[in-house]
């Protein structure tokens, strides 16, 4: 197969998957061309964002602005607050345990067994000890079994990993609940990191509150820009305080700036992407986006429950979850599983003729009758 041949042999597949897929948190219905010019360029926001490096192919000026736009959203101290684009979720998990170690290098870190697969990874790479916490049905973190682990340890600092949507159920963890435990058994040395990958982005703007961001007590806070607002490449951010940064940061004369990321060189077009997005979105898009999401998503559950599908989401979630589909619907929908559920997430690009093909598919299941592909 010759290149040409190759390129659309895979670019065929490519669309075809992207039509068929209700079973994970990524957003496609974005248009980037006016940027596509920028893809000439080698655009690499290598060091801190805020401090302009001597290499000039970067966006660091369009990336401090989206810091601004998501340290606002998440309450941050317009006093004290920094961040900066990762390569995803992980990266920026992977940042706020960092610090967190920084700062309480012979503490333990809690998390709850609904966790993203990714903690457990980090923790292991910053060689930091771990306790895994129970989840309750619907995803959330035990706080009974978390307030009795870290009675047990309350000699050690804790660094805690709070889920703002977990992976397959949407749980959110209440931070509050969190720092009253915390109070309570008067530990004071102590570091809560965020992890909002999907819910983090409209966690503002839920109906029925559920304390999550920086003024509620997280030291940092994570969400992925692929997920709920969409990017071709997948990308993150991460917020936490600058004199947290502070205490990881490193000169380098090489590149004129700060050495205060993961990665030394960094990708400059996911940087474009999300601040292109926030630009013609704003809070008020972003509001709509959830709007439509949430409207699908009890229209999902409506219509599963007509057909006796014991469907159901956690409040002001946009996944729902379902029993275990057959391994047909699985591949087609391309739906994630695990254990003895599956999940359907109605991401904005999702509409309600999107169920209703789903629907139907279930319908035919039921008949014994083969799914179409």
């Amino acid at each position: 197969m010759n290149i040409q041949a190759q390129l659309q042999h895979t670019l065929k597949n490519i669309k075809k998957a992207s039509n068929l897929f209700l079973g994970y948190p990524i957003s496609k219905d974005f248009d980037y061309a006016p940027l596509f010019e920028f893809l000439k360029y080698p655009i690499n926001n290598v060091g801190d964002p805020f401090i302009n490096s001597t290499y000039k192919v970067q966006t660091h000026e369009m990336e401090r602005e989206v810091i601004e736009f998501f340290a606002d959203l998440f309450r941050a101290n317009a006093n004290d607050y920094w961040g900066y684009i990762t390569n995803g979720g992980s990266e920026s998990n992977l940042y706020g345990l960092y610090i967190a170690r920084e700062l309480y290098p012979k503490a333990m870190v809690y998390y709850s067994e609904s966790t993203h697969y990714s903690v457990k990874k980090n923790i292991h790479l910053l060689n930091i000890p771990g306790i895994v916490i129970r989840s309750q049905e619907n995803g959330e973190i035990d706080y009974e079994d978390l307030q009795n682990t870290l009675q047990y340890n309350r000699h050690k600092p804790a660094i805690i990993l709070s889920n703002f949507g977990t992976t397959m159920k949407e749980a959110k963890d209440d931070i509050s609940k969190i720092k009253g435990i915390l109070r309570k058994l008067a530990i004071q040395d102590h570091y809560i990191h965020c992890d909002g990958a999907l819910s983090g982005t409209y966690g503002a703007f839920l109906n029925d509150r559920i304390p999550y961001d920086i003024t509620d007590g997280a030291d940092s806070i994570s969400i992925s820009g692929h997920k709920f607002i969409g990017s071709p490449i997948p990308c993150g951010v991460v917020i936490t305080k600058r004199s947290l940064r502070d205490r990881v940061s490193k000169g380098v004369s090489y590149i004129g700036s700060l050495d205060t990321t993961i990665t030394g060189s960094r990708n400059g077009h996911s940087v474009l992407f999300l601040w292109y997005a926030i630009k013609h979105m704003g809070v008020d898009g972003l509001k709509a986006r959830y709007k439509h999401s949430l409207e699908v998503a009890e229209y999902c559950k409506t219509r599963l429950c007509e057909h006796g599908i014991k469907a159901w989401s956690n409040g002001g979630s946009i996944t729902v979850v379902l029993p275990k589909t057959s391994e047909a619907l699985k591949d087609k929908w391309q739906l994630a599983t695990e254990d003895d559920v599956t999940h359907l997430i109605c991401m904005p690009n999702v509409t309600k003729q999107h169920i209703d093909a789903f629907v139907e598919d279930l319908i035919r299941e039921k008949k014994t009758e083969p799914v179409l592909v």
